[in-house]
């Protein structure tokens, strides 16, 4: 099994164009002292919407290594599969994020239920878990209460993570656990019974994504009470310390952050938290980077400008078809969107602005900003009109892309 960096950011490229610029803000990061592994993730959906393949992540990695002499450690990170969509990911990924969040309630067997509570009867009662605010109380009935509800998809999770191991080879994988996309966060001692049941099943997890309180959006901050999520990490923390020594899953064991959001007020925790403790986080963004192209474009003028103009049109007219399958995790006020007639007569800057997440500035629009982050479609529609334009403008498109990650993601997370 390869072992994975304390610290590891997963990054977002759907068009598959901006590989090098990604791992050029990397480099610029390491330059500041700061070691961070590059994860370039995709999932099976974002393939499907796009009509690319799995092996183009590969490739686009590969270059980006290549051309810049980038000598550290890098992955390729099969996004939220299930068995059945992981196969075409086998071959040309490293890392596999196992979501299991569908399996999540279904109700376990009344005999394993039963088979773990009798495996585990350190779980019952009160533990004391060095870092955790205070200590977890849990009755037979609590133990058997989250059994039920989370046994299934560790079960689901074993069966994912048998088959890639199996296909791939246990020693060439890296495998995270997602739970996130989920209705309800799982609390620190869930998450302690769910370590536990992986343990069981021989699941090697070297990152794990529970649910946490509060909203991720697409594209904006958190919404949520901070130091309810800060209480909420740190027990994360410390009940995967526990784990690691109780259970024996993998010493890499680790926290993963993973949305479409931006988490910038969330980042000053984790930097704390990580800085206290010596943990390591997996962060996962996903979908920003497209943005950074529609910046570029708007800033580059012209056709390009126009084109952008153009998605926001479309989007804006098809809202309903664009903002269903994120209906979840976006909160956007159709009423205070500006009209494509009001963006049309904006210039490239001004819509630059206003899509570009810097929170407190004047033409800042976040209601403008997930409606395209969740319109991407529109521009593998658009095809080699879009790609030519990227190619055209690259040096300018580069310079959001690596500004992004390296001013808002990285520094804010690892520096402060």
């Amino acid at each position: 099994m390869p072992s994975l960096s304390r610290f590891t950011f997963g990054v977002g490229d759907r068009f598959a164009h901006q590989a090098k610029s990604q791992l050029s803000a990397f480099q610029q990061l390491a330059a500041l002292g700061v070691s961070l592994t590059p994860v370039w993730n995709k999932s099976n959906r974002e393939h499907s919407f796009i009509g690319s393949e799995p092996t183009s992540v590969r490739a686009a990695g590969e270059k980006a290594v290549a051309d810049l002499g980038w000598k550290g450690p890098w992955h390729t990170d099969a996004d939220h599969i299930r068995l059945e969509t992981v196969d075409r990911f086998i071959s040309s990924c490293d890392f596999f994020t196992i979501d299991v969040a569908e399996s999540i309630g279904k109700a376990a067997p009344a005999d394993q239920v039963a088979a773990f509570i009798a495996k585990h009867p350190e779980l019952i009662g009160t533990l004391k878990i060095t870092g955790v605010g205070a200590p977890i109380t849990l009755t037979k009935a609590d133990v058997e209460k989250v059994a039920n509800k989370y046994l299934s998809a560790t079960q689901e999770a074993a069966r994912i993570y048998r088959h890639i191991a199996k296909t791939k080879g246990e020693d060439q994988i890296i495998a995270e656990v997602s739970m996130d996309e989920t209705d309800l966060p799982q609390t620190p001692p869930e998450l302690l019974i769910i370590l536990a049941a992986l343990a069981d099943e021989k699941v090697k997890a070297q990152t794990i994504a529970p649910k946490f309180t509060g909203r991720f959006n697409k594209g904006v901050d958190y919404v949520g009470d901070l130091v309810q999520f800060e209480r909420e990490f740190n027990d994360d923390l410390a009940v995967i310390a526990h784990a690691i020594k109780a259970y024996g899953l993998p010493a890499t064991l680790k926290l993963s952050l993973h949305s479409g959001s931006d988490k910038f007020s969330l980042y000053p925790i984790i930097r704390r938290a990580t800085a206290k403790t010596g943990a390591g986080i997996h962060i996962k963004t996903a979908g920003t980077t497209w943005l950074e192209e529609c910046i570029g474009l708007a800033e580059a003028g012209g056709e390009a400008l126009a084109l952008v103009k153009s998605f926001y049109a479309t989007a804006y007219d098809h809202i309903d078809e664009y903002c269903a399958p994120y209906a979840t995790v976006i909160d956007i006020n159709r009423a205070k969107l500006p009209s494509v007639a009001t963006v049309n007569g904006w210039s490239g800057s001004r819509l630059a602005n206003a899509i570009r997440h810097i929170p407190g500035h004047p033409e800042y629009d976040a209601n403008l900003r997930q409606l395209l982050h969740v319109s991407f479609k529109l521009a593998a529609k658009a095809g080699t009109k879009y790609t030519d334009l990227l190619k055209k403008h690259e040096a300018i498109v580069a310079k959001n892309v690596v500004a992004n990650l390296l001013d808002r993601h990285f520094k804010p997370l690892f520096i402060g």
